[in-house]
């Protein structure tokens, strides 16, 4: 006996494939038919990743051809799961820490992109906005968030909280910091291996009173390692900020960044990348841009990964120069550098909003198996 395509359709019509409300055909689940004199083969595609779900839905194809168009058939059918549908990016779920509604990771792929000055910007614009404002510097290698702050001299105070002693975070500008660089000489080097750097971010994370926040600022070291890991097992992170110039070295490495916040045993929502370094302007010709390191690149990687674009910021030697001074650039007032970071400022924002709204809750993520320190291909 010939079978007809149409007579195959028309019967898997008279059934609905696992989770799907329409019948197999009109859901766009059976992707594709082909017949040849009594032989069929049935390419479907399904959303329940279940062996159970799979097994169902073959015999139902099975039985349905063999009772509506013809009992003898030889029929093989192709299941396949739609992984995308069956495991949702960012689903993270649990409790926010009390008295800290967002924790946002401030990363780069690279070093020297000028994350450190992002991040204290972001800060004290936060600050400025009336947002209650704390910076943990996690950069254990190289802390520089005090310098930024002119808080280099400072060393955080003992306080008792329900009985048990805390650090209290060092205050200036309206933003709560705390660093390894308090604990350090200017000129000491910070040798400790992993799970050393590991045990002092802890310290600063759980034994410090930070009080109420509405954004824990996290400056992380560049790259993608073991700080990274421990962070994000020890701090539920609301979602991260990837910072970058827009030279192709750069961006590769930015690109892992992004990469390593969306791998699946991590998985924490990426609100954004910030492309500094944008361009130059020199003072005497405000209207000139110069690309010197290349024009939009961070954006175009944005669109490429599929993230919102936060912002640029421009190449200005009074950023560099506030920075050194302590004076982060964001507090200067009627300047471009000013309106560059509450713009971005904004975004970043925005970005948490949206993203609290579309998302449970956030919760450490748990790492218990190798898998979640390997090297990950991501599309």
């Amino acid at each position: 006996m010939k079978l007809l395509k149409q007579d195959i359709l028309n019967a898997l019509k008279t059934i609905t494939a696992p989770g799907e409300g329409e019948n197999m055909v009109d859901s766009g689940a059976v992707t594709n038919v082909v017949t040849f004199a009594d032989e069929v083969i049935v390419d479907i595609t399904i959303k329940n990743p279940s062996l159970q779900a799979r097994k169902r839905t073959e015999v139902d194809i099975l039985q349905t051809i063999h009772k509506e168009v013809y009992e003898k058939a030889k029929i093989k059918v192709n299941v396949k799961v739609d992984a995308q549908a069956a495991q949702p990016k960012n689903e993270i779920k649990g409790k926010a820490i009390p008295g800290i509604q967002n924790i946002v990771a401030v990363a780069s792929g690279k070093g020297g992109v000028g994350k450190s000055t992002v991040t204290a910007n972001l800060a004290v614009t936060l600050a400025n906005m009336g947002f209650k404002v704390g910076v943990l510097d996690a950069d254990i290698y190289g802390p520089s968030i005090p310098i930024m702050f002119d808080v280099a001299n400072e060393r955080p105070l003992s306080v008792t909280v329900d009985g048990k002693s805390k650090m209290k975070p060092v205050e200036n500008y309206g933003v709560k910091v705390l660093s390894i660089g308090f604990f350090t000489k200017p000129d000491q080097a910070v040798i400790w291996r992993g799970p050393m750097a590991s045990k002092a971010l802890n310290q600063m994370i759980f034994d410090a009173a930070w009080g109420e926040l509405d954004f824990l600022l996290l400056d992380l070291p560049p790259g993608t390692g073991d700080i990274h890991l421990s962070i994000m097992q020890a701090l539920p992170i609301t979602g991260a900020v990837v910072v970058s110039t827009p030279q192709n070295v750069a961006l590769a490495d930015a690109k892992k960044g992004v990469a390593m916040f969306k791998q699946d045993s991590i998985n924490v929502p990426v609100l954004g990348i910030i492309e500094n370094m944008a361009y130059f302007t020199p003072a005497e010709l405000p209207e000139n841009k110069y690309y010197i390191f290349g024009k939009e690149g961070a954006k175009h990687l944005a669109e490429d990964l599929k993230v919102p674009f936060l912002g640029e910021v421009p190449l200005v030697q009074s950023i560099r120069e506030a920075g050194d001074l302590g004076r982060p650039a964001a507090m200067q007032t009627g300047t471009p550098t000013k309106e560059a970071f509450e713009a971005i400022t904004r975004e970043v924002v925005q970005q948490v909003v949206n993203r609290n709204d579309a998302l449970p809750a956030t919760e450490a993520i748990k790492i218990t198996t190798m898998a979640g320190c390997s090297a990950v291909k991501k599309n």
